[in-house]
């Protein structure tokens, strides 16, 4: 085999026959062999390198399994950047396949094309694991160590990069299948203190990350067990279906954090609650992490449990009983606070209305993808979710731009289902020549665009924070629905949260490629208060 055929056996041999791709010169061979695996793989080419490294991101994060994106070294490499970036912040499975100068001219300084100093450097503080493969034989060892490392203590990205002069190389190949990721052993004793806590517990809480989405049954049952309200921001949406009572969100947290007295995170970096809400010695912590490092750094936990958080939960299950004391039902008390909340967030009146819309025509099991804007930040404390890995949001990064794309690679992965992709005027155009891929592809994305004309909430903030002096927060646009309409894709122009839903309703049922609807917006209330809240303990 060449390296470029070995390298495509072995994502086979894993599963993998999705590449997101943008080729070029220093990895045509690669592509060669590609074109060779006929049907087995599909190729899913963008317009620009951060286009398909963001749709590798969203189906990794819509399916949970390894996905691939493959361009250039140096600038395409650079281009993928806030995709690699988001990647690691979401602990995403992305493998990213960068091509490189003739292996020999590695680090010489040359000037050959696309030669970047220090490219693994560069590599290596994006992802947790990277190597560059040497030659054909070494390729199944190395995709193996890479699929296996994405899924090892903390899940997230990994690179391998190969030469352009490697990818062509011939020689006998031994195949080799996937290589078992690392769980370490549940401690018991961890189990049975956290049990032995949580039993004696008040008022317990459960908090969800983004390593909480492929526990949802464990985590539904821990919390009704328990009677404890489980919380989720951005990433932990949908662990807990938003129609229980003990589904709450940011807002409602943070008003009955001073009543916890134990708290479980699972798959959460725990950091706005331990950081900015505050502790104190009345708190007991029970940290579910699959990074063995991560429990400690805000604060040193009461119990901390390693691995994946389903079996673990699982054995907490199986030993709560003998500890807990008996809980009468918080139904009526939750729905009574709930319903305060939904009282104090009406002040959001027109995000509500927009996302009252978005509900009602969204499947159950149909996918939302959140992007930074007014509309995103409303979507993280109000919209109701009902299923796991079906509200997709960028994690800490937050980062502007990053939505439209992403969405793409979620739809793809997940043809079964609507997706909505939402952004605002200035997000969306970091990715809108994406619509062409979407195109392409028949990828049946529906993406509103709220349009005011301005990165909102920039000047959302200066006109809030600063008195009102404004500066490089205005915006000029393309009227959306022509220039949609010019790659092909069914468009449609409406006003108000009626006409959305009708549109919305069209969209998807179209199911026959791409369709953008701009929903023109004037100024939105501020969420912030609602986000950014004070200390109130210790």
């Amino acid at each position: 085999m060449t390296t470029g055929q070995a390298v495509v056996s072995s994502l086979l041999a894993h599963g993998i026959d999705t590449i997101y791709a943008l080729p070029g010169v220093h990895n045509d061979h690669f592509f060669d062999a590609l074109y060779g695996a006929g049907n087995s793989v599909r190729v899913l080419h963008s317009r620009h390198e951060q286009g398909c490294a963001y749709m590798a991101l969203g189906a990794a994060l819509a399916t949970g399994k390894p996905q691939v994106y493959c361009v250039v070294p140096g600038p395409g490499l650079l281009n993928t950047g806030a995709a690699l970036l988001n990647a690691y912040s979401t602990n995403a499975p992305v493998l990213a396949l960068i091509g490189q100068i003739p292996q020999s001219a590695i680090g010489r300084d040359l000037g050959h094309l696309h030669e970047i100093r220090d490219q693994a450097g560069i590599i290596a503080r994006l992802v947790d694991h990277s190597a560059r493969i040497p030659r054909a034989a070494d390729a199944p060892r190395m995709v193996a160590a890479a699929v296996q490392s994405m899924f090892t203590d903390r899940p997230g990205p990994a690179a391998l990069e190969v030469g352009m002069d490697v990818w062509g190389r011939t020689e006998p190949v031994a195949e080799m299948g996937p290589l078992p990721a690392f769980q370490p052993p549940i401690d018991e004793d961890a189990v049975a203190a956290g049990a032995k806590l949580l039993g004696a517990a008040k008022n317990p809480m459960i908090i969800c990350g983004g390593g909480a989405q492929d526990a949802s049954p464990e985590v539904t049952e821990l919390s009704a067990m328990l009677q404890a309200p489980v919380a989720g921001y951005r990433r932990g949406r949908g662990v807990l279906d938003s129609r229980d009572p003990l589904s709450i969100t940011l807002p409602l947290c943070h008003a009955m954090w001073p009543e916890v007295d134990v708290v479980v995170s699972v798959g959460s970096r725990l950091q706005q609650q331990l950081t900015v809400w505050g502790t104190d010695k009345n708190l007991k912590v029970i940290r579910i992490d699959a990074d063995p490092d991560e429990p400690e750094r805000a604060c040193k936990p009461d119990v901390a449990l390693i691995g994946d958080a389903a079996p673990i939960l699982r054995a907490l299950l199986k030993a709560l009983p003998a500890h807990n004391a008996k809980r009468a039902s918080r139904k009526e008390e939750m729905e009574e606070r709930q319903a305060k909340m939904r009282k104090r967030l009406e002040v959001l009146v027109p995000q509500l209305a927009i996302l009252e819309a978005i509900r009602a025509e969204l499947p159950e099991d149909g996918i939302f993808v959140d992007e930074v804007t007014q509309i995103g930040f409303a979507a993280r404390l109000t919209m109701p979710v009902y299923k796991p890995r079906t509200f997709i949001s960028p994690g800490y990064q937050d980062n502007l731009g990053w939505g439209f794309a992403t969405a793409l690679g979620v739809q793809d992965a997940r043809r079964d289902v609507p997706v909505l992709s939402i952004s605002g005027d200035g997000g969306f155009l970091y990715t809108a020549s994406e619509l062409a891929s979407a195109v392409r592809h028949n990828i049946p994305l529906v993406t509103v665009v709220f349009n005011n004309n301005a990165y909102g909430n920039v000047k959302l903030i200066q006109q809030e924070w600063y008195g009102g002096r404004t500066i490089a927060s205005d915006l000029v646009n393309p009227d959306f629905v022509k220039f949609a309409d010019s790659f092909g894709a069914a468009t449609e122009r409406v006003e108000n949260p009626d006409e959305l839903r009708a549109a919305l309703r069209r969209g998807f049922n179209r199911r026959t490629g791409p369709t953008l609807i701009e929903m023109p917006v004037g100024p939105m209330p501020s969420p912030w208060d609602f986000i950014m809240m004070p200390r109130v303990r210790g």
